[in-house]
């Protein structure tokens, strides 16, 4: 007996303690029980001061079964003890490995190495986020946790699909082992080094995006933009072409702007210059500035007629209007591309430049502001290194290029993917990020037998990409929100990985069901976790600003009750580590033989006084 309880308030009960409480191991955290007859309530103790403990209700025993959560309360005359073995296995389980159903996590730090372990259903079938400040271990968790679903050779996930968005490049060597623990099993790694490629290029097919794909890979910031994109994708497919129903309508698209031109009431030297200006940059063999009109008694060419008089005026404007005219085609149909054509960055260029005269950026100053920075965007990425990403080279269909990803080059199944997007500024890689995302989850929709092929998303940093932002307004969903509501019954399940939990979008979050959280100290995280984490007690958001690098609570539906543990480090592990500042400043210096230091090579001006 531990003592008697003097109190019960909510969820928390006041025990006097009957023992000499310096003769005892430290108690704080430990289980114990509230017994009277058949009932038997579970509390973690919280809090010992002088002769009283605090403890917190997390469940009961019924039959030999422990439920979480609490029905009933102890009665004051129920007897109070430490939990016993057989009891401690019903909450944390046993510590063998049974088979494939569990996965090892890790070991309590309460119950000194008991080890951890938890349903492979339970945890890999929701979505889950691992949140700690900079140094605490999440990369560390991270790799060891996926190294231990891989770790047992009797038990091989071959048919696991996991695909981690590398934010610094830290996992490209974490999971090269796994190949030693069954020829089974594979790794693969994309990257986004263009100059010194540490893996197989990642590169997406444009022709397997949709609109608001590229709207991602444009930054668009209106949906406003989004109709100027949904014509540009619908004229590429067919602008690649020199048939007679690609001129119909390339000729119908720019005389159509021309005549937008000539009706504008602008004064004619104006009408003249911005004629002339599409006619250059867009025109085709029937239809440019020499194409040849012809009048009774003369042939002149298009170019001439624009010509103004010493008034202004531009003479042959009814001429010009008719010419125009015999161009427009009523009924033509643009067909939104379904994937079956291929294109490049270049093609998308001319069709979105084509698109542009088409939705009157030309006659509106007001559309020209929103639409023409698509162009620049556009223009920009054509002619960066980024373009390399987007030029696949061969025809490929979505199927094939999802498959593909899962293959490796020498042709097995991957059960990793690890995409290195370290090489690209924040706002590539959040379109890089968002595309393949959507990609999958579109994949995992369309699939015959739902859930079949299931697809685990693991996001570093996910604060800089799964973000409150403004894709909601512009596209009517973000595509992360999306995934954690409705990506479990496909098969799609998000992992977030951040240190900062407050700047994640709060619908991706507030849908994961597992939460392993490492040490945090913000004030602003700590207070975001205790709102919109669910079932999490101030005792734990208190025990988050002392937990030691490594150290965790895990909590959620894969576990009976929250539980502070600690993971083995990673082998091999990711490349995390802090620069180590002892080793890189000091060198051994030889008195016998000191040379001149190097000159330092400053730029500019200045001067050190």
């Amino acid at each position: 007996m531990l003592g008697k309880i003097i109190s019960i308030v909510d969820n928390m009960v006041t025990v006097r303690l009957s023992i000499d409480i310096t003769q005892q191991v430290n108690l704080i955290n430990l289980h114990v029980v509230f017994e009277d007859k058949n009932t038997k309530i579970v509390g973690e103790i919280q809090d010992i001061q002088n002769d009283t403990m605090i403890c917190n209700i997390v469940g009961e025993i019924e039959n030999g079964v422990f439920m979480p959560g609490f029905s009933k309360k102890p009665s004051f005359k129920s007897k109070v003890r430490l939990i016993t073995g057989d009891e401690l296995v019903l909450i944390l389980g046993k510590q063998q490995l049974e088979d494939q159903t569990q996965v090892a996590f890790g070991l309590s730090t309460v119950y000194q190495n008991y080890q951890i372990n938890v349903n492979i259903n339970q945890f890999f079938s929701n979505h889950f986020a691992i949140l700690g400040n900079t140094g605490s271990g999440k990369s560390f968790t991270v790799a060891r946790l996926l190294q231990n679903v891989f770790a047992n050779p009797k038990a091989v996930p071959v048919s696991a699909n996991i695909f981690l968005f590398d934010a610094y490049g830290e996992y490209t060597h974490a999971f090269s082992k796994i190949n030693q623990i069954s020829p089974l099993l594979h790794y693969k790694n994309y990257t986004t080094n263009t100059s010194y490629p540490d893996g197989e290029l990642l590169q997406i097919p444009l022709w397997l995006l949709d609109v608001d794909d590229v709207a991602q890979l444009l930054g668009v910031t209106t949906s406003m933009q989004l109709p100027i994109i949904e014509k540009a994708l619908k004229l590429v497919t067919i602008l690649k072409n020199d048939d007679e129903e690609v001129m119909q309508h390339k000729n119908d698209i720019i005389a159509r702007a021309i005549m937008d031109i000539l009706v504008s009431g602008k004064d004619s030297t104006k009408i003249r210059d911005q004629v002339m200006a599409v006619l250059t940059n867009f025109n085709t063999k029937d239809l440019n500035l020499e194409s040849l009109i012809v009048q009774p008694g003369y042939t002149r060419t298009l170019r001439q007629l624009l010509y103004t008089d010493k008034t202004g005026k531009m003479q042959e404007m009814q001429v010009v209007v008719d010419f125009m005219n015999q161009f427009i085609v009523d009924g033509l149909e643009l067909k939104t591309p379904d994937g079956s054509v291929p294109f490049s960055l270049i093609d998308l260029e001319k069709a979105l430049n084509f698109a542009l005269i088409s939705e009157g950026v030309l006659k509106s100053d007001k559309v020209f502001d929103y639409a023409n920075i698509l162009s620049v965007r556009l223009h920009s990425l054509v002619n960066s290194d980024a373009a390399a990403y987007f030029n696949y080279p061969d025809m490929i269909s979505r199927e094939d290029y999802i498959k593909k990803l899962i293959t490796t080059l020498e042709g097995y199944k991957a059960q990793i993917i690890n995409f290195n997007i370290n090489y690209v500024d924040d706002r590539m890689a959040k379109a890089i990020t968002k595309i393949l995302s959507k990609l999958l989850f579109d994949y995992a929709v369309n699939q015959k037998n739902r859930a079949s092929m299931p697809f685990h998303i693991i996001i570093e940093e996910a604060h800089r990409y799964v973000q409150n932002d403004s894709d909601v307004e512009i596209l009517g969903y973000n595509i992360f929100e999306r995934i954690t509501k409705e990506g479990r019954k496909y098969g799609v399940l998000l992992g977030l990985i951040t240190q900062r939990p407050s700047e994640l979008s709060e619908t991706a979050i507030s849908q994961c069901s597992n939460f392993i959280i490492l040490r945090t100290l913000h004030p602003k995280d700590l207070e975001y976790i205790r709102n919109m984490v669910p079932n999490i007690s101030s005792a734990i958001v208190e025990q988050l600003k002392t937990l030691q690098p490594g150290n965790c609570i895990a909590f959620g539906s894969a576990f009976q009750v929250p539980v502070a543990m600690r993971l083995n480090r990673p082998d091999p592990e990711p490349l995390s580590n802090n620069a180590d500042i002892e080793k890189l400043w000091f060198v051994a210096v030889d008195e016998n033989h000191i040379s001149p230091p190097p000159q330092a090579t400053v730029t500019g001006t200045s001067t050190f006084e």
